[in-house]
């Protein structure tokens, strides 16, 4: 098969389209320099061996350009293949890493969820079709560290995907053993706490145990389609489901001058979603910080040093709080190469949370409608919980009063008042 940015004799050419439940699609396109992302979508959900819902899923889902190094969802209009040809210029615009992997970056179209379809007429979806695809994205996210959680949400949610691939609990198969050897079922960062793995037994408060003990809590009687919602519906209740991805970096609470002059950045993942903006330990898998758009403003900034590539452009956060009974503002710098896509986006959402129209008042699509069915008891809900909680002991920041005075500073900022 022929790569994308290639055309082939006749102007035709096989376009091969992921979906997130590992699934490909190969579509033959007649003058694929003119095809757009729209036409393409729309002969994914014309798919018959799919048996998707076309009206449903052209507002669901979208087609985005994907690769290791960037992740850029196309517009209706955007012509994926002038993009393709694009792509190396799109990377040293965007993308953090050497020229050596630029150069050997493969970008994939990926038909995944549509950052600005509404989560509110998401969660009353019924069309299992897709709340399979929604599954299987949620998924990826939760196993890519890309949605924190705590370790009994990630067994809870590992147990649901173990069931869903293996079938109702069997004891002469699903022994600790077994699951001590499953690795696709939990997060790397919380395999990576496994400790004593090299010993032929597992304690009791080993993960493969904890794991094992909520599969066998699920009842043999549910279904895969119960599973999938359940897991999804754990999801949905995350602040930061459904955002779209931009790699970051921010400074480290350091202290003493020799500490800054040899700190290096920590890499974030920053989120954003029609609610908010989050910033995520991009290491820990950790939720560092999330703010409302009603809680902070944003402003973006051009590198200062245009011409030295190690000048990145940053977006500046700025959101208030009470600290010692004294309302003050909080700044956070966080750059990346891919802060104009983050400025992007914040103001498109921003833009449509100034709007004030609620979710309850959207026009509903044909065929939404909840689900009525009351919570299982082998999920967890994440509500009120700590590790939701901004961490700001973990961010490097500049305090101001309310007379616009700063009263603080940390990191760089203490070489700039």
């Amino acid at each position: 098969m022929k790569q994308f940015g290639e055309l082939v004799q006749g102007n035709v050419i096989p376009v091969c389209v992921y979906l997130r439940n590992r699934i490909a699609i190969v579509i033959d396109i007649e003058n694929v320099d003119t095809v757009t992302s729209e036409q393409i979508c729309e002969k994914i959900t014309n798919c018959e061996e799919l048996g998707l819902n076309q009206q449903l899923c052209s507002n669901v889902f979208s087609l985005w350009m994907i690769s290791p190094l960037l992740e850029l969802q196309l517009k209706p209009t955007d012509k994926p293949y002038n993009l393709r040809k694009s792509w190396r210029y799109f990377l040293e615009q965007y993308s953090h890493t050497s020229y050596n992997k630029q150069i050997r970056d493969e970008p994939r179209l990926v038909f995944q969820r549509n950052v600005f379809f509404s989560p509110y007429l998401e969660e009353k979806i019924k069309d299992h079709k897709l709340i399979e695809l929604l599954y299987e994205e949620a998924q990826y996210n939760i196993l890519h560290g890309r949605y924190p959680c705590e370790e009994m949400h990630y067994i809870m949610l590992g147990s649901i995907q173990a069931r869903i691939e293996l079938g109702p609990y069997n004891p002469q198969q699903h022994s600790i053993r077994f699951f001590r050897q499953q690795v696709k079922f939990i997060p790397m960062h919380i395999r990576k706490s496994w400790t004593w793995k090299w010993l032929p037994i597992s304690s009791k408060n080993s993960i493969e145990v904890k794991l094992l003990e909520q599969f066998k809590r699920i009842p043999n009687v549910t279904t895969n389609r119960k599973l999938m919602r359940k897991y999804l519906e754990f999801c949905w209740s995350l602040p930061f489901y459904g955002s779209a991805f931009f790699e970051g970096q921010i400074e480290q609470p350091v202290t003493g001058l020799i500490s800054l002059m040899t700190h290096q950045d920590q890499p974030v993942l920053v989120g954003i979603n029609s609610k908010g903006l989050y910033i995520i330990d991009d290491i820990k898998c950790v939720l560092l910080l999330g703010l409302k758009f009603e809680e902070f403003s944003w402003e973006y900034a051009r590198p200062s040093k245009e011409d030295d590539l190690n000048c990145l452009p940053c977006i500046f956060i700025q959101f208030t709080i009470i600290e010692n009974g004294t309302s003050v503002s909080k700044i956070l710098q966080i750059f990346s190469r891919q802060a104009s896509l983050m400025d992007a986006l914040i103001t498109t959402f921003n833009e449509q949370f100034k709007l004030k129209i609620p979710d309850e008042v959207n026009k509903p699509l044909e065929q939404l409608h909840m689900e009525k069915d009351s919570h299982s008891s082998f999920i967890m809900y994440p509500s009120n919980l700590p590790w939701l909680n901004n961490k700001l002991n973990k961010l490097t920041l500049a305090t101001f009063d309310e007379e616009g005075r700063c009263i603080g500073q940390m990191g760089s900022w203490t070489l700039s008042y």
